[in-house]
């Protein structure tokens, strides 16, 4: 289940970068659902954990990667704490509906992600209202008052 809060919100962790350097752990970066997000999001190759392959960049450590990578990664793996997903570009957007697949999982959002489906799949609330949304049409008619 995805939970979706729009606006500012003084428990969310805003600084993905920082945050992601100081906890990460190595062993997240080699797990086969991260190594696809960063095929799929950054173009790049997972080689150890330690080293990416980037096509822009060339041969970069896991500091590197884009923040929308790093957001996902956090979401992914680290519990109850909710990460400001507007870190993330809309290609991340089907990725943070994958997670919620298999997870209880809430996401702080600034503007509204375009999910690019007409049914999300997974359950979706804005917290903002309560209100349960299965589409984008509901997400925007549920969420204008807040971001």
């Amino acid at each position: 289940m995805l939970n979706i809060i729009y606006g500012d919100n003084a428990d969310f962790i805003n600084d993905v970068d920082t945050y992601f350097y100081n906890t990460y752990n190595k062993k997240w970066l080699t797990d086969e659902f991260s190594i696809q997000m960063i095929k799929d999001v950054d173009k790049s190759e997972v080689i150890s954990e330690n080293l990416i392959v980037s096509p822009v960049l060339g041969n970069i450590s896991p500091d590197f990667l884009s923040s929308g990578v790093k957001t996902l990664i956090l979401i992914n793996n680290v519990k109850n704490k909710i990460f400001n997903a507007s870190n993330c570009g809309d290609n991340c957007a089907k990725w943070i509906l994958k997670i919620a697949e298999n997870k209880n999982i809430t996401i702080n959002l600034n503007h509204i992600m375009h999910f690019g489906k007409k049914d999300f799949g997974v359950k979706v609330k804005v917290l903002n209202n309560n209100k349960f949304v299965r589409n984008v049409k509901e997400l925007i008619e549920n969420s204008l008052d807040y971001v």
